[in-house]
């Protein structure tokens, strides 16, 4: 068990997308194309990498977790040099983007382009 209010690098992202494909071709580019992908990338600081749908299936989220900010980064590398990126944009529109945790200088300068919000980490625990 971690330590109650211990200093945490880990980095939570989420991306709040409105899904513009038809749901059921947007959930299987997800499952058998975007998640295979990054799955098989092996990213050493990837944590969890996961999709949430509205009931309704118009809104999605991607919740991504990270070691650390450098974690993070390396995932933005590599996505933005995969054949994954360009085809995300005809699924989705990205409402909004947040991340959580302590984010190093290139992780906030890159998420300020997607006019993302930021909050540190301030306190709680983690079980492990």
């Amino acid at each position: 068990m971690g330590e109650l209010n211990s200093n945490s690098d880990r980095i939570i992202t989420v991306i709040y997308c409105s899904v513009k494909s038809e749901p059921d071709i947007f959930e299987k580019w997800i499952k058998d194309r975007a998640s295979e992908f990054v799955y098989k990338l092996k990213e050493e600081k990837t944590v969890s990498y996961e999709w949430y749908l509205s009931e309704d299936r118009n809104e999605a989220s991607l919740i991504e977790t990270f070691v650390d900010s450098d974690g993070a980064v390396q995932r933005l590398r590599n996505h933005s040099e995969s054949p994954i990126a360009n085809e995300v944009l005809e699924h989705v529109n990205i409402n909004s983007v947040y991340c959580f945790g302590n984010a190093k200088k290139d992780l906030i300068q890159v998420f300020n382009a997607w006019g993302a919000k930021f909050q540190t980490h301030f306190c709680g625990f983690k079980h492990n």
